[in-house]
């Protein structure tokens, strides 16, 4: 539990949207979870759902990378909520398209995010709301000061793990 005042809270930026980012993305884990799906799998389908994307172009969109973005389609052609098909310009590349059972998870998901986010941004007065939505969006919009995700370029790598027939 943080202990801090509310003063020396609001000086630290990056643990407010950390905070907030962490138990929002909690929240809507536990309630997508009734549809049997996760916050990234509602994201993949949502924005495949919404033009011909290849896996690369969804994963940069998705914010994933690559590999998990396989997973997480992997799982998700399983369940016949999405398929790939073959680029008509590019052999190599596979469009993500999402199944009509996608397009109903994903039109019952909008349904339980959308009642998420009122009992969430409902603790604000509406003109409150308002203006934390505006200035989130001049934050992270297209123009905005955060966003670009950049790599972080001495970031800590995590040491492979080698298995037992390896070593």
């Amino acid at each position: 539990m943080d202990t801090r005042s509310a003063e020396e809270i609001r000086a630290d930026l990056s643990y407010l949207f950390d905070k907030a980012s962490q138990a929002l993305a909690a929240r809507m884990a536990d309630s997508l979870a009734t549809l049997r799906i996760s916050p990234r799998d509602y994201c993949v389908l949502s924005k495949a759902g919404s033009a011909a994307l290849t896996q690369g172009e969804l994963a940069e969109l998705a914010l994933m990378d690559k590999t998990t973005m396989v997973v997480t389609l992997d799982r998700l052609e399983g369940d016949g909520l999405a398929r790939r098909t073959p680029s008509p310009t590019d052999r190599r590349a596979r469009i993500v398209e999402t199944t009509d059972a996608g397009y109903s998870t994903v039109a019952q998901a909008r349904t339980v995010i959308d009642n998420l986010y009122a009992d969430v941004l409902g603790v604000l007065p509406a003109e409150q709301r308002e203006v934390f939505l505006d200035a989130l969006v001049t934050l992270v919009g297209p123009d905005g000061p955060l966003s670009e995700v950049e790599a972080t370029p001495n970031a800590p790598r995590r040491r492979a793990t080698r298995s037992s027939r390896t070593q």
